[in-house]
């Protein structure tokens, strides 16, 4: 039989990829990848675990998750222990009647009562679950802050546009999160971050991160945190402007490092920046002519900002933080610092001296 650690193993090696980059990428320990390599369970706090780890390995390594999760099933069923009554010594063929005549009854009679108690309990367990799950269903409200919550399968999120209301149901507990959004169904799994679009414009607007779920048992929901990508629902952007009169010049600006320029154009206006967390990280920040805020994060969470003219950050692990910057309504990857580096960040608008505006990224020292 194939096994599926010797598969996890060979397609890693085979695309040269160190253990250490890998638990790195995809924010699961060495030593957890390392059991999954060689199929050792003892390692793993719950199945649970294993299983969503396991998922998580093969995808990233482009493998066939179900495959590979078929053969982690198979294994667990070989290495069960044999019903002892597989192993029990054959009784005389004179004491077989004696003995199982009796038994056949007594098992009859036992069976036919417990289907007949079971059918009626089955039935007024189905009215309550019914019931229950109508009382249970709760709608949210999501605004610009971050939403952290254990929702339900039927639990309602609401979003308002300028264009209505907009309901994301959902649909899905077990195993994976499913949302149903106007723009069709999305699925997260545990210890994912998956970014959706819930209008159908075809650009991402929700940020999801699945921090837990039951592999076994859908009535238990999901712990989901959720935060709006960008000021769509948020009119901010479009009521405010820029003080083009603080914005600095290019030749006034004193740091011995390059500008990273992100977009140049003919004006300037309001971006979006976003962050999102891959572990603890003590994160500081300036919008425009703010107050600074300090704030630690821990894996899972999200921080957004509309600033008009800049946003100062200070981040003391620049590995742990993943961030996108929205501006004219296109999206970029920021590429900020090294990996472990502690450091200080302006993203703001310069006037160049050709007139022209850029919003660039300048590392302070």
């Amino acid at each position: 039989m194939e096994s599926f650690g010797k598969l996890l193993q060979d397609a890693r090696l085979e695309k040269n990829l160190d253990i250490e980059k890998v638990a790195r990428e995809i924010s699961i320990e060495r030593k957890y990848l390392q059991a999954l390599e060689e199929e050792n369970s003892s390692v793993f706090p719950g199945e649970a675990y294993m299983i969503g780890f396991l998922r998580n390995y093969s995808n990233y390594l482009e493998l066939d998750t179900d495959f590979i999760l078929k053969l982690y099933n198979n294994k667990k069923i070989q290495e069960s222990p044999v019903p002892e009554g597989l192993l029990e010594k054959p009784k005389s063929r004179w004491l077989v009647p004696v003995i199982v005549i009796p038994i056949v009854f007594i098992v009859g009679v036992a069976v036919t009562v417990l289907v007949l108690l079971l059918t009626r309990k089955t039935k007024v367990s189905e009215e309550e679950v019914v019931v229950s799950n109508q009382l249970k269903t709760r709608q949210y409200q999501l605004t610009d802050k971050k939403f952290s919550q254990r929702v339900y399968k039927g639990d309602q999120i609401l979003v308002s546009t300028e264009n209505g209301q907009i309901v994301l149901t959902v649909r899905d507990t077990l195993s994976s999160f499913g949302l149903d959004t106007p723009s069709g169904v999305y699925y997260t799994d545990l210890a994912e971050e998956t970014e959706i679009d819930i209008d159908g414009d075809s650009k991402p607007d929700l940020i999801i991160y699945v921090a837990d779920i039951s592999y076994t048992d859908a009535s238990r929901g999901v712990e989901v945190n959720m935060l709006l990508r960008n000021g769509l629902y948020n009119q901010r952007q479009s009521n405010s402007s820029v003080d083009e009169l603080s914005i600095p010049l290019a030749s006034d600006l004193k740091s011995k490092h390059p500008q990273k320029v992100i977009i140049e154009d003919n004006r300037a206006y309001p971006f979006t920046i976003n962050a999102s967390f891959r572990g603890p990280c003590l994160f500081r920040h300036k919008v425009d002519n703010s107050e600074t805020v300090e704030t630690y994060f821990t894996r899972g969470e999200v921080f957004t900002a509309t600033p008009k003219n800049g946003i100062r950050l200070w981040i003391s692990n620049n590995n742990t933080v993943k961030f996108s910057l929205i501006a004219d309504s296109k999206t970029f990857d920021l590429d900020i610092g090294a990996a472990g580096q502690v450091f200080v960040e302006d993203i703001k608008w310069i006037k160049d001296t050709d007139g022209k505006y850029k919003l660039v990224v300048i590392e302070l020292d």
